[in-house]
């Protein structure tokens, strides 16, 4: 089968390069986001999944997909055409997308920096946080970008130490360090450290996270305040996730795994006023590579007391889910940049388990959304 016809799109006016640094750059979410942006940019196929797609957004007051530019920090070594043709053999992304994207791939696979922090890295903090802006600094120059946005993709880390910045934080400060706005799309600590807060305040820039809403999470911001408006009492709400790849391998560790759960609870806790009997089980399942399932079994009271229950699965794909997402909150925060917002951006609170703040409900965290665009659009 060859590769899509292109669909017939209005030329795009010139906008400057938009950068976009991934944390992660070679993992299968960061993956699937630069293959998928080259194929929307050259209509290869609709822009299925991305909200900013919508005619909410529509006006032209958010950079192209055609002018955004990538690189990032990885310490894996496999590159990013390779790791293309490895999703296209999970199921991941379609047969013909490598070909058609290799020109994109193999370019922003030439900026990634080999930048990581690893447990041997004797190098003091703001001596690893100075090279790691060096990195963004110089993807700026020779991009010509005029803004970059600084998305961390990568593996959820632990909780860390109070005293400790762990990677995560680390590239946070480099991102604030140079002047980019950054969006946590993991439970990491990332800008969330106590020890960065004063230097996220002063650094002038839009920020917005953490952990991004994609599966099991997205459904449940959906049925709790259902319950919540109801007046059903949820009296226990208990969930397992599957999973594989990278994640399922990071989230195998206890630590890992209790960063990822905290973000869950607290939409529970957020829409129904406490979180509920129940736990959140994550089972590493290497065989199901970047698919996942997710099942929640809920128990509730209706009226005069009846017990009843809702089960609902939820069987998906990480990257497919994730990769529209990034690019959506990198259009939105270059743009939020270039009007001079700064600070937390709970307008944004639509994407995340764990947001800057607002309501916890997904119709409102929308409608917050649909006002932000509207702000962003009003003086082009």
């Amino acid at each position: 089968m060859e590769a899509p016809v292109p669909h017939p799109t209005e030329p795009p006016a010139a906008h400057p390069p938009t950068g976009v640094w991934l944390i992660g750059a070679r993992g299968s979410v960061a993956t699937t986001t630069v293959a998928g942006c080259a194929a929307l940019a050259a209509g290869l196929h609709p822009p299925t999944a991305l909200v900013t797609s919508a005619p909410a957004f529509a006006g032209g007051a958010l950079p192209p997909l055609g002018s955004l530019v990538f690189g990032g920090h990885d310490t894996a070594a496999t590159p990013l055409p390779k790791r293309a043709e490895e999703l296209v053999a999970q199921g991941v992304l379609p047969h013909w997308l490598p070909a058609a994207a290799h020109a994109e791939l193999a370019a922003a696979d030439e900026r990634i920096r080999p930048g990581g922090i690893t447990r041997d890295d004797d190098r003091a903090p703001d001596e690893t946080i100075a090279a790691l802006a060096a990195d963004l600094t110089d993807f700026a120059r020779a991009t010509g970008a005029a803004r970059t946005v600084v998305v961390n993709v990568a593996s959820t880390e632990p909780a860390p130490a109070e005293e400790t910045l762990p990677p995560s934080s680390l590239y946070a400060a480099a991102a604030l360090r140079a002047g980019c706005a950054y969006v946590n799309f993991t439970p990491s600590a990332g800008l969330h450290h106590p020890r960065l807060a004063a230097e996220a305040r002063a650094a002038g820039v839009p920020y917005a996270g953490r952990d991004g809403k994609t599966g099991q999470t997205l459904l449940r911001s959906v049925l709790a305040p259902m319950f919540a408006q109801r007046e059903l009492r949820v009296r226990a709400w208990s969930g397992t996730n599957l999973l594989g790849g990278g994640d399922g391998a990071a989230l195998a560790d206890p630590a890992a795994a209790a960063a990822k759960n905290a973000g869950k609870e607290r939409v529970l806790a957020d829409s129904l006023g406490a979180v509920p009997e129940g736990t959140v089980h994550i089972d590493d399942v290497p065989a199901l590579g970047d698919w996942k399932t997710a099942w929640d079994h809920i128990v509730f009271d209706g009226f005069l007391g009846t017990r009843m229950t809702l089960q609902t699965t939820w069987q998906g794909c990480d990257s497919a889910l994730a990769a529209p997402l990034v690019l959506d909150l990198v259009r939105l925060m270059s743009r939020a940049q270039e009007r001079g917002l700064t600070g937390p951006r709970p307008e944004l609170g639509f994407f995340f388990k764990d947001p800057d703040g607002g309501s916890p409900a997904l119709a409102a965290q929308y409608e917050a959304l649909l006002a932000f665009g509207a702000r962003l659009g009003a003086h082009r």
